[in-house]
């Protein structure tokens, strides 16, 4: 992939003493300055940024597959998982701790192979913790706040509470402990190394044709209308990242690759059962969200707490419908009522119109409350316009 893009950095230059500011690993290139980039073969594979994106990703991508196959096969034999699993608490933790080892493992080598650490794909930044902890609350309080409104609607029904005494914390821990899993192997893949390294070797163009590849694979693979979720993120982002590029702004890569990483949220979302268009739209948006979020605080630790405090709360406490399922162990008993359109029907409170009104609140609220105050964050000029 050209070009080869510095990922966003903070304004100041953070120093050793200091743990809490992010890292300098990517301020500065992989070779020293006056380097001649190779010609010929070579420079097919590498670039002022060491090995090329598009070949990173790649690597990446059959390392995953390495990895979670081989992962797969141990805890399969160990009985931990199996062919088929119910929703469960403990089936849920075994097989997100396979994507995640799959994940952690294949992230870490082609860290090595880039001469970084695996910290750099967006998890250092400042008051991380902070981050993580106000990303748990935010989580907790929109998926609350869509509860809340799907039942003063009247869209959302309260069934008996469905545990008691010692199991509430339990499977409590449990599912808290799973939906971790999923925050770190989901937000690890999308918006920690394949938004860091597109970031630093996309353009619009490999931005487009990447989009225009996922959409032609549902077309010729998929059907049903939950597809349109897809192709409306896809046409959403078109105008906008073309107006970056045809303006050649600075930063524009970062916007690029978030373009295509909310894509394929949506796409990879299209497997599961019970999704319509909406809910597939509305894991797009809020992949964009998480996007956003790494651009105002400097890292993914927000987006990671908010994504597990979110599905938790869906599943485990209020019991709520998740793309079809219903979790065996949830604590709450919610059920959808009337309209499909408001209630979500059988893909639950994702699938609600609902869900993006929330998002767009979620998202509001996070540039207001961090968008000024997190200067650390902010990307330096340069980083991610395109080459012509």
């Amino acid at each position: 992939m050209e070009p080869e893009i510095p990922p966003p950095q903070p304004e100041a230059l953070p120093t050793k003493s200091d743990p809490e500011t992010p890292s300098t690993v990517d301020a500065k290139p992989i070779f020293a300055p006056g380097y001649a980039e190779p010609r010929g073969l070579p420079w097919v594979f590498s670039g002022s940024q060491g090995l090329r994106a598009g070949w990173s990703v790649l690597l990446f991508v059959l390392l995953f597959s390495i990895f979670s196959s081989a992962a797969g096969f141990v805890f399969f034999h160990l009985h931990l998982i199996g062919k088929k699993e119910d929703f469960t608490a403990t089936g849920a933790f075994f097989g997100e701790l396979v994507a995640f080892l799959a994940m952690a493992g294949a992230a870490a080598l082609v860290a090595r192979i880039e001469d970084r650490e695996i910290f750099d794909f967006y998890l250092t930044g400042p008051r991380r913790l902070l981050h993580f902890l106000s990303g748990l609350a935010a989580g907790f309080a929109a998926l609350s706040a869509l509860i809340g409104t799907l039942f003063w609607g009247g869209w959302l029904h309260f069934g008996p509470i469905a545990l008691s005494g010692v199991a509430i914390f339990r499977f409590g821990g449990l599912w808290a402990a799973a939906f971790l899993l999923v925050g770190f192997f989901e937000e690890g893949c999308f918006r920690c190394y394949l938004q860091f390294t597109l970031t630093r070797g996309i353009n619009f163009w490999w931005a487009l044709g990447i989009v225009g590849a996922l959409c032609l694979e549902l077309l010729l693979r998929a059907k049903g209308n939950a597809l349109w979720g897809v192709y409306a993120v896809a046409l959403l982002g078109l105008a906008p990242c073309l107006i970056l590029h045809i303006r050649k702004t600075p930063r524009s890569g970062f916007w690029q690759a978030s373009w295509v990483t909310s894509t394929a949220f949506g796409f990879i979302h299209t497997t599961n059962n019970g999704e319509n268009w909406i809910g597939i739209f509305a894991a797009a948006f809020i992949g964009f969200v998480f996007c956003v979020s790494i651009w105002v605080t400097g890292s993914a630790w927000w987006a990671i707490g908010c994504h597990a405090a979110w599905d938790w709360a869906e599943t485990f406490f209020y019991g709520a419908i998740d793309s079809g399922n219903v979790a065996t162990g949830h604590y709450l008993t919610t059920s959808p009522a009337g309209n499909a359109w408001w209630s979500g029907g059988a893909d639950g409170p994702e699938g609600s119109l609902l869900v993006l009104g929330v998002t767009l609140l979620l998202l509001v609220a996070l540039v207001v409350i961090y968008g000024r105050r997190e200067s650390a964050a902010l990307v330096t000029p340069g980083a991610g316009q395109a080459a012509g």
